[in-house]
Protein backbone atom coordinates (compact mmCIF):
# COMPACT_ATOMS: atom_id res chain seq x y z
CA UNK A 1 0.00 0.00 0.00
CA UNK A 2 2.87 2.05 0.49
CA UNK A 3 3.18 3.29 -3.27
CA UNK A 4 -0.30 4.53 -2.99
CA UNK A 5 -0.08 6.18 0.43
CA UNK A 6 2.44 8.59 -0.31
CA UNK A 7 1.73 11.98 0.28
CA UNK A 8 -0.62 15.56 0.74
CA UNK A 9 -1.23 18.92 -0.07
CA UNK A 10 -2.80 20.86 3.28
CA UNK A 11 -6.20 20.30 3.40
CA UNK A 12 -9.52 21.77 4.96
CA UNK A 13 -11.06 19.60 7.80
CA UNK A 14 -13.90 19.82 8.62
CA UNK A 15 -13.65 18.57 12.08
CA UNK A 16 -11.10 20.94 12.67
CA UNK A 17 -11.47 23.88 11.70
CA UNK A 18 -11.19 25.77 7.62
CA UNK A 19 -8.27 26.35 6.85
CA UNK A 20 -6.45 26.75 3.10
CA UNK A 21 -2.94 25.30 1.79
CA UNK A 22 -0.12 28.03 1.09
CA UNK A 23 -0.97 28.19 -3.03
CA UNK A 24 -5.46 27.92 -1.97
CA UNK A 25 -5.02 24.42 -4.57
CA UNK A 26 -6.91 22.13 -2.40
CA UNK A 27 -9.98 21.87 -0.53
CA UNK A 28 -10.83 18.75 1.67
CA UNK A 29 -12.95 17.86 4.37
CA UNK A 30 -13.03 14.85 5.98
CA UNK A 31 -15.92 13.39 8.25
CA UNK A 32 -16.58 10.57 9.98
CA UNK A 33 -17.02 9.21 13.98
CA UNK A 34 -13.58 7.27 15.27
CA UNK A 35 -13.76 4.13 14.03
CA UNK A 36 -16.30 4.33 11.76
CA UNK A 37 -15.46 4.90 7.70
CA UNK A 38 -14.62 8.27 7.03
CA UNK A 39 -16.19 10.74 4.28
CA UNK A 40 -14.57 12.69 2.17
CA UNK A 41 -15.63 15.97 0.50
CA UNK A 42 -13.78 18.07 -2.43
CA UNK A 43 -14.38 19.92 -5.45
CA UNK A 44 -13.19 16.70 -7.98
CA UNK A 45 -10.88 17.32 -9.88
CA UNK A 46 -8.67 18.35 -7.00
CA UNK A 47 -5.56 19.84 -8.45
CA UNK A 48 -2.37 18.14 -6.54
CA UNK A 49 0.96 20.05 -6.95
CA UNK A 50 3.06 18.95 -4.14
CA UNK A 51 2.34 16.32 -1.36
CA UNK A 52 1.87 16.98 2.54
CA UNK A 53 -0.18 15.45 5.35
CA UNK A 54 -2.45 16.86 8.16
CA UNK A 55 -3.67 15.51 11.49
CA UNK A 56 -7.41 15.02 11.19
CA UNK A 57 -7.18 14.66 15.27
CA UNK A 58 -4.32 13.67 17.82
CA UNK A 59 -4.61 10.45 19.01
CA UNK A 60 -4.86 9.71 23.22
CA UNK A 61 -3.46 6.12 23.01
CA UNK A 62 0.00 5.26 23.21
CA UNK A 63 2.90 6.81 21.16
CA UNK A 64 3.87 5.39 18.25
CA UNK A 65 7.27 3.48 18.60
CA UNK A 66 9.84 3.98 15.84
CA UNK A 67 10.67 0.58 14.49
CA UNK A 68 7.86 -1.06 15.99
CA UNK A 69 4.51 -2.28 14.37
CA UNK A 70 2.06 0.74 13.69
CA UNK A 71 -1.77 -0.64 12.45
CA UNK A 72 -3.58 1.34 9.90
CA UNK A 73 -7.30 1.77 8.56
CA UNK A 74 -7.28 3.41 5.49
CA UNK A 75 -9.93 5.02 3.00
CA UNK A 76 -8.48 6.01 -0.87
CA UNK A 77 -10.15 8.25 -2.89
CA UNK A 78 -9.17 9.19 -6.31
CA UNK A 79 -8.63 12.92 -6.53
CA UNK A 80 -9.38 13.70 -9.82
CA UNK A 81 -13.00 11.82 -9.96
CA UNK A 82 -14.08 11.02 -6.22
CA UNK A 83 -14.15 7.56 -6.37
CA UNK A 84 -13.26 4.88 -3.77
CA UNK A 85 -10.00 3.13 -5.12
CA UNK A 86 -9.04 1.02 -2.03
CA UNK A 87 -10.12 0.80 1.31
CA UNK A 88 -9.71 -1.50 4.51
CA UNK A 89 -12.67 -0.69 6.96
CA UNK A 90 -15.02 -3.72 5.45
CA UNK A 91 -11.81 -5.89 5.34
CA UNK A 92 -8.88 -6.19 7.83
CA UNK A 93 -6.55 -3.08 8.82
CA UNK A 94 -2.84 -3.30 8.00
CA UNK A 95 0.02 -3.67 9.99
CA UNK A 96 3.56 -2.02 8.98
CA UNK A 97 6.47 -1.52 10.67
CA UNK A 98 7.30 2.28 11.63
CA UNK A 99 10.14 2.55 9.66
CA UNK A 100 11.24 4.53 6.27
CA UNK A 101 11.48 0.94 4.70
CA UNK A 102 8.12 -0.21 5.04
CA UNK A 103 5.97 2.89 5.03
CA UNK A 104 7.98 5.09 2.25
CA UNK A 105 9.63 8.49 3.25
CA UNK A 106 6.40 10.19 3.46
CA UNK A 107 4.14 8.42 5.20
CA UNK A 108 6.74 7.47 7.78
CA UNK A 109 7.13 11.17 8.41
CA UNK A 110 3.66 11.15 8.96
CA UNK A 111 3.01 8.89 11.46
CA UNK A 112 5.87 9.30 13.78
CA UNK A 113 5.62 11.61 16.49
CA UNK A 114 1.73 10.32 16.82
CA UNK A 115 -0.45 8.25 19.06
CA UNK A 116 -3.08 5.43 18.70
CA UNK A 117 -5.97 6.58 17.67
CA UNK A 118 -5.33 9.76 15.70
CA UNK A 119 -7.22 10.47 12.41
CA UNK A 120 -4.48 11.56 9.61
CA UNK A 121 -5.21 12.71 5.86
CA UNK A 122 -2.58 12.78 3.25
CA UNK A 123 -3.20 14.16 -0.83
CA UNK A 124 -0.54 12.98 -3.61
CA UNK A 125 0.29 13.68 -6.77
CA UNK A 126 0.13 11.50 -9.69
CA UNK A 127 3.83 9.78 -9.87
CA UNK A 128 4.14 7.22 -12.38
CA UNK A 129 7.37 6.56 -10.10
CA UNK A 130 4.55 5.09 -7.23
CA UNK A 131 2.66 3.46 -10.14
CA UNK A 132 -0.35 6.18 -9.69
CA UNK A 133 -1.69 8.16 -13.08
CA UNK A 134 -3.88 10.27 -11.04
CA UNK A 135 -3.69 12.34 -7.74
CA UNK A 136 -5.07 10.47 -3.89
CA UNK A 137 -6.94 11.56 -1.26
CA UNK A 138 -6.17 9.06 1.57
CA UNK A 139 -7.78 9.31 5.55
CA UNK A 140 -5.87 6.61 7.83
CA UNK A 141 -6.86 5.79 11.41
CA UNK A 142 -4.21 4.83 13.42
CA UNK A 143 -5.15 1.54 15.47
CA UNK A 144 -3.48 -0.66 18.63
CA UNK A 145 -0.84 -2.74 18.28
CA UNK A 146 -1.75 -4.74 21.67
CA UNK A 147 -4.97 -5.18 23.91
CA UNK A 148 -5.92 -1.75 26.09
CA UNK A 149 -8.17 -2.33 28.80
CA UNK A 150 -9.05 -3.62 32.33
CA UNK A 151 -6.61 -6.37 33.55
CA UNK A 152 -8.95 -9.29 34.74
CA UNK A 153 -7.87 -11.37 37.99
CA UNK A 154 -5.96 -14.15 37.03
CA UNK A 155 -7.67 -17.75 36.99
CA UNK A 156 -6.07 -20.40 39.58
CA UNK A 157 -4.40 -23.23 38.11
CA UNK A 158 -4.11 -21.22 34.53
CA UNK A 159 -0.87 -20.45 33.28
CA UNK A 160 0.86 -17.07 34.41
CA UNK A 161 1.03 -14.08 31.64
CA UNK A 162 3.26 -11.50 31.93
CA UNK A 163 3.77 -8.96 29.68
CA UNK A 164 7.10 -7.03 28.55
CA UNK A 165 6.77 -2.98 27.96
CA UNK A 166 5.51 -3.82 24.45
CA UNK A 167 2.57 -5.91 25.03
CA UNK A 168 4.53 -8.83 24.09
CA UNK A 169 3.50 -11.79 26.29
CA UNK A 170 5.53 -14.44 28.36
CA UNK A 171 3.70 -17.49 29.62
CA UNK A 172 4.89 -19.50 32.39
CA UNK A 173 3.54 -22.87 32.69
CA UNK A 174 1.76 -24.52 35.52
CA UNK A 175 2.04 -28.11 36.96
CA UNK A 176 -1.63 -28.73 37.16
CA UNK A 177 -3.77 -30.54 35.07
CA UNK A 178 -4.94 -29.23 31.70
CA UNK A 179 -8.43 -28.97 31.00
CA UNK A 180 -9.92 -31.30 28.70
CA UNK A 181 -12.58 -29.07 27.52
CA UNK A 182 -11.53 -25.35 25.26
CA UNK A 183 -11.04 -23.40 27.80
CA UNK A 184 -11.23 -19.13 27.42
CA UNK A 185 -9.58 -17.24 30.33
CA UNK A 186 -10.05 -12.32 30.01
CA UNK A 187 -7.07 -11.25 31.08
CA UNK A 188 -7.91 -7.64 30.03
CA UNK A 189 -10.96 -6.62 28.94
CA UNK A 190 -10.78 -4.37 26.20
CA UNK A 191 -14.00 -1.59 25.39
CA UNK A 192 -14.40 -2.26 21.83
CA UNK A 193 -17.43 -4.00 20.25
CA UNK A 194 -18.28 -7.91 20.14
CA UNK A 195 -16.20 -10.24 17.65
CA UNK A 196 -19.42 -11.27 15.77
CA UNK A 197 -19.26 -15.15 14.12
CA UNK A 198 -17.17 -15.22 11.36
CA UNK A 199 -15.64 -12.06 11.50
CA UNK A 200 -12.70 -11.40 10.09
CA UNK A 201 -10.21 -10.82 12.86
CA UNK A 202 -6.95 -8.42 13.30
CA UNK A 203 -4.85 -10.53 16.31
CA UNK A 204 -1.17 -10.60 18.04
CA UNK A 205 -0.57 -13.86 19.69
CA UNK A 206 1.92 -16.19 21.28
CA UNK A 207 1.32 -20.21 21.39
CA UNK A 208 2.76 -22.10 24.21
CA UNK A 209 3.35 -25.90 24.94
CA UNK A 210 1.08 -26.36 28.55
CA UNK A 211 3.67 -28.97 29.68
CA UNK A 212 6.49 -26.89 29.01
CA UNK A 213 5.86 -23.67 28.26
CA UNK A 214 7.95 -23.73 24.94
CA UNK A 215 7.25 -21.01 22.28
CA UNK A 216 5.31 -22.97 19.23
CA UNK A 217 4.19 -19.77 17.42
CA UNK A 218 4.19 -15.69 18.02
CA UNK A 219 3.80 -12.82 16.11
CA UNK A 220 5.44 -10.76 18.46
CA UNK A 221 8.44 -12.22 17.19
CA UNK A 222 7.83 -10.64 13.66
CA UNK A 223 6.64 -7.88 14.93
CA UNK A 224 2.93 -7.71 13.01
CA UNK A 225 -0.27 -8.44 13.52
CA UNK A 226 -2.67 -11.03 11.42
CA UNK A 227 -5.77 -11.14 10.14
CA UNK A 228 -7.82 -14.03 9.11
CA UNK A 229 -11.58 -15.04 8.74
CA UNK A 230 -13.02 -16.84 11.52
CA UNK A 231 -15.34 -18.90 9.58
CA UNK A 232 -15.19 -22.68 9.70
CA UNK A 233 -12.41 -22.53 12.64
CA UNK A 234 -13.38 -24.13 15.50
CA UNK A 235 -10.98 -23.23 18.06
CA UNK A 236 -10.27 -20.18 17.03
CA UNK A 237 -14.26 -19.35 16.57
CA UNK A 238 -15.41 -20.87 19.93
CA UNK A 239 -12.38 -18.77 21.65
CA UNK A 240 -12.83 -15.30 20.04
CA UNK A 241 -16.55 -15.02 19.26
CA UNK A 242 -17.87 -12.56 21.87
CA UNK A 243 -15.20 -11.62 23.32
CA UNK A 244 -14.67 -7.52 23.22
CA UNK A 245 -12.29 -5.86 20.71
CA UNK A 246 -8.75 -4.42 22.43
CA UNK A 247 -9.12 -7.53 24.90
CA UNK A 248 -6.91 -9.95 25.47
CA UNK A 249 -7.73 -13.70 26.54
CA UNK A 250 -6.16 -17.01 27.06
CA UNK A 251 -7.17 -19.93 24.59
CA UNK A 252 -6.55 -23.40 25.83
CA UNK A 253 -6.91 -25.71 23.26
CA UNK A 254 -6.92 -29.51 24.28
CA UNK A 255 -5.61 -32.51 21.45
CA UNK A 256 -8.80 -33.29 20.40
CA UNK A 257 -9.13 -30.11 18.17
CA UNK A 258 -5.98 -31.40 15.99
CA UNK A 259 -4.27 -28.27 16.34
CA UNK A 260 -0.50 -29.70 17.43
CA UNK A 261 -0.28 -31.18 13.96
CA UNK A 262 -0.79 -34.06 11.99
CA UNK A 263 -0.18 -37.73 13.38
CA UNK A 264 3.57 -37.95 14.28
CA UNK A 265 3.87 -34.49 14.92
CA UNK A 266 5.56 -33.81 18.16
CA UNK A 267 2.77 -31.55 19.40
CA UNK A 268 0.35 -33.84 18.39
CA UNK A 269 -0.89 -34.56 21.69
CA UNK A 270 -0.09 -31.42 23.30
CA UNK A 271 -2.03 -29.08 25.10
CA UNK A 272 -2.06 -25.65 23.38
CA UNK A 273 -2.22 -22.19 25.16
CA UNK A 274 -2.41 -19.08 23.25
CA UNK A 275 -2.66 -15.62 24.51
CA UNK A 276 -4.09 -13.61 21.94
CA UNK A 277 -4.51 -9.83 21.44
CA UNK A 278 -7.86 -8.79 19.91
CA UNK A 279 -7.28 -6.04 17.95
CA UNK A 280 -9.61 -5.33 15.34
CA UNK A 281 -12.99 -7.46 13.84
CA UNK A 282 -15.33 -6.95 10.95
CA UNK A 283 -17.81 -9.16 9.54
CA UNK A 284 -17.00 -9.20 6.05
CA UNK A 285 -19.18 -7.30 3.37
CA UNK A 286 -18.57 -6.98 -0.35
CA UNK A 287 -15.59 -4.25 -0.09
CA UNK A 288 -15.35 -1.14 -2.28
CA UNK A 289 -12.57 -2.55 -3.92
CA UNK A 290 -9.61 -5.08 -3.01
CA UNK A 291 -7.83 -3.62 -0.14
CA UNK A 292 -4.36 -2.73 -1.34
CA UNK A 293 -1.19 -4.46 1.41
CA UNK A 294 2.33 -4.76 1.36
CA UNK A 295 2.81 -7.93 3.70
CA UNK A 296 -0.73 -10.06 3.11
CA UNK A 297 -1.68 -11.12 6.71
CA UNK A 298 -2.70 -14.77 7.30
CA UNK A 299 -4.19 -17.23 10.00
CA UNK A 300 -2.14 -18.25 12.33
CA UNK A 301 0.52 -21.82 11.09
CA UNK A 302 -1.36 -23.83 13.75
CA UNK A 303 -5.36 -22.80 12.82
CA UNK A 304 -7.69 -25.61 12.89
CA UNK A 305 -9.22 -27.07 9.98
CA UNK A 306 -12.51 -27.12 11.51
Amino acid sequence: MRRLIAVALAVVLLVAGCTRNSDGAADVQVGGDPGASPTLRFRAPLTVTEPSSTVVWAGTGSALVEGKPVLIDYWLENAETGAVVAESYTTSPKPYLLTKESLGTDLFAALRGQRVGARIVEVSPASAARGMTFPTVIVMDVLATRAEGDPVPARPGMPIVTLAADGAPTITPTTTTPPTDLTVVPLIKGTGDQVPTGAEVTIQYTEVDWATGAVVDSTWSTGLPVSFSLAGLGAWSQGLVEQTVGSQVMVVVPPSFGLGGPAGSELQSATLVFVVDILAATKPTAPVSPPVTIAPSTAPSSSPTS
